[in-house]
């Protein structure tokens, strides 16, 4: 037993790296979705008003605040509507005109669901066939909706092209690895087949070790991962507000499972293998 415990360190080690390449690969593409969210949630929708009255103005308001796909949303009257103007570095037309040509407004931004050419035209759509006479357009940045979810589709294809290939690479070489490793321990497993051990009593204890190098790899693999968000957000602090708990825990509790259940199945596998050979094959 002492003989095959290199092979178990090697094997670990092995397991870790390839855990910590997916790992890696998850997280850039979990803080993708996120900064695309993050994105499509800043796009402000306005919905312009064509009347000041007030009935008609806050059955408006309250039609909007109800809505699934609205996260937040504000109530623009003239003299608000003179400030943003002002802040934007525009000349002040006091000078030459006496009252405020700037229409009221109720802006709003959308879920990250929602800001979608499809879902904005139904949306706008929606505001003007219920209110009609009250509100005279709907805008928002068609430009930048589209180029963002097309950049997006297009990234987030390639991310999960990637993610299978590599999926794929990491069972190969997990499963590999720990087949190197029990295949240090093939007499061994003989041996104690020979003398009468059952199968059973053969498997159960490197089943119960496969869990513990799973494990062992799996830790090694999330610290090197935190290890690196933690440099990454040393140098890039905005990427501090990209952190989620359920995100990460999700990540996190994936690496575990694949690390433990790849080690355990292959491991299984390779013990039942070298139990069915004769002797001499084992040579």
């Amino acid at each position: 037993m002492k003989k095959a415990q290199p092979s178990y360190i090697y094997s670990i080690v092995g397991v870790a790296l390839v855990l910590f390449i997916l790992g890696v690969l998850g997280w850039i593409f979990l803080n993708f979705q996120k900064v695309g969210d993050t994105l499509r949630e800043n796009i402000q929708i306005h919905a312009w008003l064509t009347t000041g009255n007030k009935k008609s103005v806050d059955s408006l308001k309250g039609y909007i605040s109800r809505q699934a796909y609205v996260k937040s949303w504000e109530y623009v009257d003239k003299e608000k509507a003179k400030e943003i103007y002002n802040k934007d570095g525009n000349e002040s037309w006091d000078k030459i005109l006496t009252e405020n040509p700037l229409p009221e407004s109720i802006d709003f931004f959308a879920k990250a669901d929602y800001v979608q050419q499809d879902s904005l035209t139904k949306i706008a759509g929606d505001l003007m066939q219920k209110f009609p006479g009250v509100i005279s357009e709907v805008q928002y940045p068609k430009d930048l909706v589209i180029t963002i979810t097309d950049r997006a589709k297009k990234f987030g294809i390639a991310l999960i092209i990637t993610a299978i290939l590599l999926s794929m690479v990491v069972i190969v070489s997990i499963d590999s690895t720990i087949r190197l490793a029990m295949f240090s321990n093939r007499f061994l497993i003989k041996t104690m087949q020979m003398v009468g051990a059952t199968r059973g009593f053969i498997v159960r204890p490197m089943n119960i070790r496969a869990v513990i190098n799973g494990l062992i790899s799996s830790g090694i693999a999330i610290g090197a991962i935190w290890g690196v968000i933690m440099w990454i957000e040393s140098y890039v602090p905005d990427m501090k507000a990209l952190r989620d708990t359920q995100h990460y825990f999700f990540l996190f509790s994936s690496i575990m499972l694949i690390g433990v259940g790849i080690s355990v199945y292959s491991t299984h596998r390779s013990v039942m293998k070298y139990l069915r050979m004769k002797l001499d094959d084992l040579y």
